[in-house]
């Protein structure tokens, strides 16, 4: 197979805040998500103001990288009212592209912002080419495809509609129990509307069976005697599978998780970062997948991972009964700052605690992560210390390997006994 027909897909990120998408970006991503203080599905997250949009787009352009806007909620009339507003407000901060799932705001952006790129969300329910077709004659540049699409219709939507058409789809992170994640859930129970970004995740919870002739007896829930957690998903992993990522003619590859951590991210993404660029630097057919690229992607706060719909359609085996909480085996315990060639003292940000004689790792923006015991640090006065155990002081660490910037220090978590 020769690689002359294949365009390197491009690897999109979620960025919170400013923080995240410096990082997101400083560990290979080609692109980068955000949400507004309005409009934006995840209001957990930090979001951005529009200064910090316009700082965002000119870090990322400065390093040949392009700045996504979500504004994809299910709008009622109020927000149809104020969206206008909003997008005149950020139209001029240098955005690549607006992503949105309703058509009347398809309908204002293209009369605020005519110039502006338009992504289709995956709120807008996009399973056939037909769906897809008819957003690229009204003007779309992007598609990103629901999740529930499987490699084969992935197939035949690209052959089945215009080259030019992009299509996206997330390859990593939280699966939605709805279809396309438009659930009223949330809504139902909590009184916090999910397609407006307020969704309290109901989906996690624990469930139990009431009979209506006994009152206040809570009968569990199990199937196969598994446990009670009846709509969680485990998390989504198509990093073993890049190569039929990039042979399935999708152009970009999306990673959730706007609310989760720069340590998540960064990891993430230079797993995925290092895979994609490790099949185009292999010769044709000749492309291995690396395993320990899995392991780096199970040291960040994960559910157990599923394939999703690519394969088909899951079965009872995509669920996590027994528990709803996430797998946690790895601490983020430090930033690094600065490195002194002379020294070779790290200057570290204390995130979590750690001591002499701990085995730390340290995740690089670049190449492979260093292992080492600390042997050797001191206090932001040269002190010698025994503990780092006041989080956002500075701590400087003996490390013989040179250190960027933007480094992550992080720890394995002990067993219990240990």
């Amino acid at each position: 197979m020769s690689y002359d027909n294949i365009k390197k897909p491009e690897l999109l990120a979620p960025a919170g805040n400013l923080e995240k998408l410096k990082m997101a970006i400083i560990y290979g991503a080609d692109a980068v998500y955000i949400g507004g203080e309005e409009f934006s599905l995840r209001v957990a997250a930090d979001n951005f103001t529009v200064d910090e949009i316009a700082e965002g787009v000119k870090f990322a352009h400065e390093r040949n990288a392009k700045v996504y806007l979500t504004a994809n909620i299910i709008p009622h009339n109020n927000d149809i009212d104020e969206y206008g507003d909003f997008l005149k407000s950020v139209k001029d901060t240098g955005i690549d592209a607006v992503i949105l799932s309703d058509l009347g705001m398809f309908a204002i952006t293209r009369e605020v912002a005519p110039d502006l790129d338009i992504h289709i969300s995956t709120q807008a329910n996009n399973v056939n080419y037909k769906s897809a077709e008819m957003w690229y004659k009204l003007g779309a540049k992007r598609v990103i495809l629901a999740r529930e699409m499987s490699f084969d219709e992935i197939k035949e939507i690209r052959e089945r509609t215009p080259k030019e058409l992009e299509l996206e789809a997330f390859v990593h992170g939280a699966m939605c129990i709805s279809y396309s994640g438009r659930c009223l859930l949330s809504n139902y129970m909590a009184g916090r509307d999910g397609n407006h970004g307020e969704c309290a995740h109901p989906c996690r919870w624990k469930y139990f069976l009431m009979e209506e002739q006994r009152p206040g007896e809570y009968m569990p829930v199990y199937e196969n005697e598994r446990g009670t957690f009846i709509y969680n998903s485990k998390d989504l992993c198509m990093l073993p599978y890049i190569d039929k990522l990039i042979e399935s003619g999708l152009c970009s590859f999306k990673i959730e998780g706007r609310v989760k951590s720069e340590f998540y991210v960064a990891t993430v993404v230079k797993a995925y970062r290092t895979a994609i660029d490790s099949y185009f630097n292999s010769e044709p057919g000749e492309y291995r997948f690396d395993e320990r690229l899995l392991d780096e992607v199970k040291k960040v706060s994960h559910r157990d991972y599923t394939t999703g719909f690519y394969f088909g359609k899951p079965g009872g085996t995509e669920q996590h009964y027994e528990s709803s909480s996430y797998i946690r085996n790895y601490d983020m315990v430090g930033v690094v700052q600065d490195y002194n060639e002379k020294t070779k003292m790290a200057k570290v940000v204390q995130k979590n605690r750690f001591f002499k004689g701990n085995k730390v790792e340290f995740l690089r923006p670049y190449g492979d992560f260093h292992e080492q015991i600390i042997e050797y640090m001191t206090d932001e006065n040269g002190n010698e210390i025994e503990v780092a155990n006041h989080p956002q002081s500075v701590v400087y660490v003996k490390c013989d390997v040179r250190l960027e910037p933007d480094t992550f220090m992080r720890m394995e978590r002990k067993s219990k006994g240990e």
